[in-house]
């Protein structure tokens, strides 16, 4: 009986033992099955972890959100990413656009960046998951994020560099004026500027003056006398920050030594303008009187009052047209096309025209175009000349006319044999007109033409080497007989200025010419 017991209790015992494993596997299993798989989202290396759906952030690591928010590129998370991260990986974009195709890269940082980096990058489900690494830390190690603070590093040391190679000059200065931080350039200014033997002392020396630093204008312009002779400008820039001072100063010599240059050169054409004759009016894209000279005043009669306003030039020529300075139209409507016309022709560079004033003056206007739409006109006083051109076509007239009341036939030949004038007894003589162009006017034309028209003689060759020698000429004379019968007495005879004279004359007007010694002329 005793042994029915224990064989009672160890059945007993055991069922317990496997009811209570039966448990605990049916509770393990449930917790196990329910467990999440691995997702991407997770950090699953060291290091800086980015998740990117295009140049979408989809999710990243701490150390990543740190690294993003320590950036001041304007942008998206992949402009900042990528700012940061082209100069350490020059090779990222390429690789990213063939992600696609490869699947997976690894990228080590350039030589000359230390620590190195290494960056790896991969596509899941269509995302793009890089992750940066820094070799030399570990993630493991409490404090800040080594990837984040490596960026501050890296962007504090070439803020710092880029300060000492600047070629302006920057300071701080407190509410009392006194410098209290500066560049490598201000530096050596101010180091240049101190007596031979003197080193730099704290507080640092000021360069310019403290109502100068004070003054807070934006783009200020300053002159720093040298210690060695001469001045060095700069143009201040300053900004308040809290109770100092950010102070910029730009070295601005070369446009001081340009903005003289133009004001003397502004000087010289001004002085140039005001002692020409011709009368200059320039008007600007919007045709508003910009510059104009002394004469304009004496040419157009108009106060000088009136063209310090700067009129339009519409009105310019409407106080001219009061003024009668301008030819008057048949009617106020043409003339106001006229203006438009000469406007548009002047900004074209083709406008040029005679203007005949009520007056009796005598106007020639030219417009030219100027940079930027402007246009420059241009008034002259040609009343002189166009008396001189007028008098001398009367003499030419006159002349004209006095050697064709000459009964002797006349050519006048210039220094190179070029016909200049001729009678109407010429043309009796020889039957043509050399004005209507009928034969070229040289002299070896003409000696053709005369020629063909006399009996066989040597004179026409004689007639062409006296027009064309220049040397030790003296009137000769000879005569020749005409095909009809007639003879002529020919003289030539040298005038001033090389010219040639040639005149024919009938040697016997009343005699009359044998009818057998006609008919022989003719057919020879």
């Amino acid at each position: 009986m005793q042994f029915d017991w224990i064989l009672a209790a160890g059945i007993v015992f055991t069922s317990v033992l496997a009811a209570a494993g039966g448990i605990l596997v049916l509770t393990a299993l449930p917790a196990r099955s329910a467990r999440p798989p691995g997702s991407i989202f997770g950090q699953m290396a060291n290091g800086a972890v980015f998740l990117f759906d295009g140049e979408f952030l989809v999710d990243s690591t701490p150390g990543a959100r740190a690294l993003l928010a320590g950036s001041h590129i304007r942008g998206g998370p992949w402009i900042k990413l990528k700012a940061y991260l082209t100069p350490h990986f020059p090779d990222l974009e390429d690789r990213v656009k063939r992600l696609a195709r490869d699947g997976s890269f690894t990228l080590t940082s350039t030589p000359d960046v230390g620590p190195p980096l290494v960056l790896q990058g991969e596509q899941r489900g269509g995302l793009v998951r890089l992750v940066l690494i820094d070799l030399e830390h570990d993630d493991r190690v409490p404090g800040p994020d080594p990837i984040a603070q490596r960026a501050q590093n890296e962007e504090l040391d070439l803020l710092r560099q880029t300060m000492a190679k600047a070629p302006i000059l920057v300071w701080r200065e407190r509410q009392d004026s006194e410098v209290i931080w500066a560049n490598a350039a201000y530096l050596l200014r101010a180091g240049r500027e101190l007596p031979p033997g003197q080193d730099l002392t704290w507080p640092l020396p000021r360069l310019f003056g403290r109502t100068a630093s004070m003054q807070g204008a934006s783009g200020q312009r300053q002159k720093l006398e040298l210690a060695g002779g001469g001045t060095a400008w700069f143009d201040m820039v300053s900004f308040v920050e809290g109770t100092g001072r950010l102070l910029f100063a730009v070295p601005c010599d070369a446009a001081v030594n340009a903005e003289s240059a133009l004001r003397d050169f502004m000087q010289t054409l001004t002085k140039t303008f005001a002692h020409l004759p011709i009368g200059l009016a320039i008007f600007d894209q919007n045709r508003q009187l910009q510059l104009f000279n002394p004469a304009l005043l004496d040419l157009t009669g108009l106060p000088v009052d009136f063209l310090s306003l700067r009129p339009s030039l519409v009105s310019v020529l409407d106080a001219m047209r009061d003024r009668a300075m301008i030819p008057e139209p048949k009617d106020y409507h043409s003339w106001r096309r006229q203006m438009v016309d000469m406007e548009r022709a002047a900004s074209s560079g083709v406008y040029e025209e005679t203007w005949s004033l009520p007056g009796g003056q005598t106007y020639r206007v030219i417009g030219r175009p100027h940079p930027n739409g402007a246009i420059a006109l241009l008034f002259e006083d040609i009343s002189t000349e166009m008396l001189r051109t007028r008098r001398y076509r009367a003499d030419l007239e006159l002349g004209q006319a006095v050697i064709d009341q000459v009964d002797e036939a006349i050519a006048v030949f210039s220094e190179s044999g070029m016909l200049v004038m001729s009678n109407s007894a010429y043309a009796c003589v020889w039957g043509h007109d050399p004005a209507a162009g009928l034969v070229e006017g040289t002299v070896r034309s003409l000696c053709n033409h005369w020629k063909a028209q006399c009996a066989p003689s040597g004179i026409w060759t004689e007639i062409e080497d006296f027009v064309s020698n220049l040397d030790d000429r003296r009137a000769w004379s000879a005569e020749v007989r005409l095909l009809d019968g007639r003879l002529l007495d020919c003289r030539l005879a040298p005038l001033a200025g090389g010219a040639t004279l040639a005149a024919f004359k009938p040697a016997r007007s009343g005699e009359a010419v044998p009818p057998r010694l006609a008919a022989a002329l003719k057919t020879a």
